[in-house]
């Protein structure tokens, strides 16, 4: 058995070494008489103008203005923020972008928004529902958008109102 083994495997070794060379000869001959092509010049530097900055009057760039810190105070803890005790609403686990408002609804003196979520199922929303993952809480609904009112991080342990929207789409 080890005898036929070391046989084919010999026959084996001495086939690799009988190809035929010629086409790659020939391909490389070819490749070889063809021209260099042109190495392309390196591109020149341009130069910048610089600038250089007098303050005078103006505001230090590297300092924040006031307003910006107006809103990045520390917070004190007598701001808005969200109540952990609140049990969330479903419309709270989608992204406020994801959400789109599709009509209006009044029904017995009470006007309701409808609001449809990606998954295609439409939910019907009242002013003082909680809406996106900002805390976002419905302040009004009019007959072409949802008003709603974010509790947004300030990055300095305090938070901010912002104003946000979901504005009628057309359905598709």
């Amino acid at each position: 058995m080890r005898k036929s083994c070391a046989i084919t495997l010999l026959l084996l070794l001495a086939g690799c070494g009988q190809q035929d060379m010629n086409d790659l000869k020939r391909f490389v001959a070819e490749v070889k008489a063809h021209p260099p092509r042109q190495i392309e010049p390196i591109p020149q530097i341009k130069q910048v103008a610089t600038f250089l900055y007098v303050g005078g009057s103006r505001r230090d760039p590297f300092k924040p203005s006031e307003k910006a810190v107006d809103v990045f105070k520390v917070s004190d803890g007598t701001g808005p923020r969200p109540d952990p005790n609140r049990r969330k609403e479903e419309l709270e686990a989608f992204p406020l972008d994801s959400l789109r408002m599709v009509g209006i609804l009044d029904r017995k003196g009470r006007r309701y928004g409808l609001v449809r979520t990606p998954d295609g199922i439409i939910h019907r929303v009242k002013v003082g529902n909680y809406i996106g993952q900002n805390d976002g809480r419905i302040i009004n609904i009019e007959d072409d958008k949802i008003s709603i009112m974010e509790l947004v991080p300030n990055g300095r342990g305090g938070y901010l109102e912002r104003r946000a929207m979901l504005v009628l789409t057309k359905s598709s």
